[in-house]
């Protein structure tokens, strides 16, 4: 793909997708707020499924819970695309599975990283370290309704701060970072990665108009999730608690075995606990 745009963020550069996917349109930034905020704004202005927006550089990229995503420009893959719904009640974190399915095949066939999925949203190396991480943003009515913003980061050559909060003594987040290029077997760019992520999350998006296809996507990500097995904290709305994750529900929801009761977790925060001396 051609450079980054100029700085004008009032007119992106505009360039062609994957050919055969419904990509059509890359809008690409130098440098822009936030790609899931562009790219909701327009949603919101009827803008069709499909579009894509890229960035070289975020002044206010944002990971789950509000926390801050940094880093230089040209570092990393800082990227959303804009969905429609499946119809049928899909899951939305099918779709933010979708996602993450697609980035780790593009690490595997871009630079050799084979990276698992650690429960919801983050694209970890063998050694546990965040990869990439993942936010999905929808309006539940008004003229985005139906549509889906999910936006990645992928650490390439620079890990930056992991979506830490700065001030107001927030805690770090549960998985330190890694960059790519300390592990990769051969070296690649955030373009290269954002076309391969593009054409590997086609099909799976296609699979999730259909029972079948949703179970195979689900199922897949089963296969791939680091964090089952794991003994777990998890944060959420009514306080933490801690278990062993034990499985996924089809809708992608996290399983977890609570003193032989099983919890099943839609949204919160994960840590793997490494047991004593482990």
């Amino acid at each position: 793909m051609s450079p980054y745009a100029g700085d004008d963020r009032a007119m992106p550069e505009r360039v062609p997708g994957p050919p055969g996917s419904r990509f059509a349109e890359i809008h690409r930034f130098e440098s822009i707020d936030s790609t899931n905020r562009y790219l909701m704004d327009q949603a919101r202005g009827g803008a069709a499924e499909g579009m894509v927006v890229v960035a070289d550089h975020q002044e206010a990229g944002r990971g789950r819970l509000g926390r801050r995503w940094e880093a230089p420009a040209g570092a990393n893959l800082l990227a959303s695309v804009l969905l429609r719904l499946p119809p049928g009640g899909v899951s939305g974190y099918l779709v933010t599975a979708a996602m993450a399915l697609a980035a780790a095949d593009a690490c595997a066939s871009t630079c050799g990283v084979e990276a698992g999925i650690k429960w919801p949203n983050d694209l970890v190396d063998a050694d546990g370290r965040k990869l990439a991480g993942i936010l999905a943003e929808a309006d539940l009515d008004g003229p985005a309704a139906g549509m889906v913003v999910v936006g990645i980061g992928v650490n390439v050559t620079w890990p930056g701060l992991d979506d830490r909060l700065e001030g107001d003594g927030a805690a770090a987040p549960p998985t330190p970072p890694v960059a790519l290029s300390t592990i990769w077997a051969r070296p690649t760019t955030p373009s290269d990665l954002l076309d391969a992520t593009l054409v590997a999350l086609e099909p799976r998006l296609a699979a999730l108009e259909t029972a079948a296809g949703r179970s195979g996507v689900a199922a897949e990500l089963a296969r791939r999730c680091v964090t089952i097995g794991q003994d777990v904290r998890v944060d959420v709305d009514g306080g933490p608690f801690e278990g062993r994750a034990v499985g996924l529900t089809a809708e992608g929801h996290l399983e977890v075995d609570v003193a032989g009761e099983r919890r099943e977790v839609v949204a919160g925060d994960v840590r793997h606990v490494r047991p004593a001396g482990a």
